[in-house]
């Protein structure tokens, strides 16, 4: 995770450098060109302390996801990039481009909750209320704000495609691995 923190900080310092020209790049809602900010937004952001503000919690909740091992984290992360984005597209505000990697750090926490609460694993359990008592402020940009900056459409849409995969990929108590097995739950 610190790797990746390091590229967000190594883009930033280019954009920065070129006076935020990368963030042509960003996610502009219902727009064919701005497909391309589907990949691209996470990776971009529009001040330097837009970035510090993601870094901390980029990092450590993608760290915490990423304790359930390296092909989940990059299946549950790909998903939220491009399902949570490809929302963000449909219905993000007109005429505004979208770059931050906070949709992520929402869908992850998403992810999380939904893990936790499906798979009722009290490690989970445990991880995921540290989580939220660390960054549970963060749930307050999942709240419409008039005349914001800030899109909270993407927060909306990553943390919605982060509770679904959490939803799709665990189960309850393990309920499902036991009745392939033929064991009654």
């Amino acid at each position: 995770m610190l790797g990746l923190a390091a590229v967000l900080w190594i883009v930033q310092i280019v954009n920065a450098h070129d006076g935020y020209d990368l963030n042509r790049f960003g996610l502009r809602p219902r727009t064919t060109g701005g497909l391309w900010g589907v990949l691209a937004m996470p990776f971009l952001h529009v001040s330097w302390g837009h970035l510090l503000s993601n870094t901390a919690p980029f990092v450590l909740i993608g760290w915490v996801v990423l304790l359930g091992g390296v092909r989940l984290w990059a299946l549950v992360t790909l998903t939220i990039v491009l399902v949570g984005g490809l929302l963000t597209w449909l219905v993000g505000p007109g005429n505004t481009v979208i770059v931050g990697a906070s949709a992520l750090v929402f869908g992850w926490i998403g992810y999380l909750v939904a893990r936790a609460y499906v798979s009722r694993r009290i490690r989970w359990i445990v991880s995921t209320a540290l989580v939220l008592i660390f960054f549970g402020t963060l749930l307050y940009g999942l709240v419409p704000v008039a005349h914001s900056h800030v899109s909270w459409q993407a927060h909306v849409c990553g943390f919605v495609t982060g509770a679904a995969v959490g939803a799709a990929l665990h189960t309850r108590g393990g309920a499902r691995r036991r009745w392939r097995r033929g064991v009654s739950p």
